[in-house]
């Protein structure tokens, strides 16, 4: 038997109509919500800084490491 049941503060919520004697042994899986990507969780802070080296993207490494600037 296969029964998709909800988490509510700590507790296992069964579906309505769904009774399991008490004892049973019942293995317990987690079912993983797709995620978001990157750029959809961080959305809020893109463009967010309005100050910064114009050309940190082409030169993090001279910004990062102390490497030569490449212009």
């Amino acid at each position: 038997m296969s029964i998709t049941a909800t988490v509510e503060n700590d507790t296992i919520k069964l579906p309505n109509g769904v009774h399991l004697p008490d004892g049973t042994t019942v293995k317990i899986e987690t079912v993983e919500a797709p995620q978001k990507s990157f750029a959809e969780r961080f959305a809020k802070y893109i463009g967010a800084s309005k100050t910064g080296a114009p050309d940190l993207a082409a030169e993090h490494d001279h910004y990062l490491y102390g490497t030569p600037k490449k212009k």
